[in-house]
């Protein structure tokens, strides 16, 4: 491949200066097309950009895709793929590192926006369980369960035998809803039961059922369902 045009470079560099001097300046197609041209500098970066946010909707659905769903786009290969992985890696720890400095309870929100990163945008559903441990810091972030779009099995039995192995007193179930809506269903919300008379019997505490959805999320002990 040719290296790029004089016209690129310059271009390049514009969007490098803006990024240092005002990163909430740029849009989304410009943050991406950055990070691609640092992957594969030798073309222009703006139209594979453009057309991934399209592909996924969102830089967030972006973010959150399955590699191998982002390396079909064309123009994309493994080299540039793992760019936008590392990325989501990267914020991922760092919004996970806010969640483990401090007691979960009364770091809320901080829990809230890991969560939300992590599972808002993902297709298929997914179940996971925070253990906790006597001062409610997490001790353990398990994914226990991934399914269909619609449903992802999850077992009470499996679950608690997992919080005895790890000596948590604690849990919050947490999962998505790949519609958007994080409403509960019955089926949540008798799971969610399920597993608080479950885990009396073992001194294992429920704090809250966690259900996140592109449209926020819902907290089952705040709506009184449990």
């Amino acid at each position: 491949m040719s290296a790029p045009t004089s016209d690129n470079s310059g271009h390049r560099a514009r969007l490098r200066e803006r990024l240092f001097a005002d990163p909430d300046g740029l849009l989304d197609h410009e943050l991406v097309e950055y990070l691609l041209a640092v992957a594969i500098p030798r073309i222009d970066t703006k139209p594979i950009a453009k057309a991934l946010l399209r592909e996924f909707g969102s830089l967030p659905g972006l973010m959150t895709a399955p590699p191998e769903a982002i390396a079909e786009v064309k123009g994309m290969g493994e080299v540039s793929t793992a760019a936008i992985k590392i990325v989501h890696a990267t914020a991922l720890r760092l919004l996970r590192a806010e969640v483990e400095e401090k007691p979960v309870l009364a770091n809320w929100q901080a829990l809230l926006d890991y969560l939300r990163a992590d599972m808002a945008h993902h297709g298929n559903e997914r179940v996971r369980v925070l253990h906790l441990n006597t001062r409610n810091m997490l001790i353990r972030d398990e994914l226990m369960a991934e399914g269909s779009i619609d449903e992802a099995p999850v077992y009470v039995r499996e679950v608690i035998r997992r919080a005895m192995e790890l000596k948590s007193a604690s849990i919050i179930l947490v999962h998505n809803h790949p519609s958007g809506d994080p409403s509960p269903s019955r089926a949540d919300i008798d799971l969610t039961r399920s597993m608080i008379e479950a885990g009396k019997r073992l001194g294992i505490g429920v704090h809250d059922h966690i259900i996140i959805g592109t449209k926020g999320y819902v907290s089952l002990r705040a709506q009184g369902l449990i």
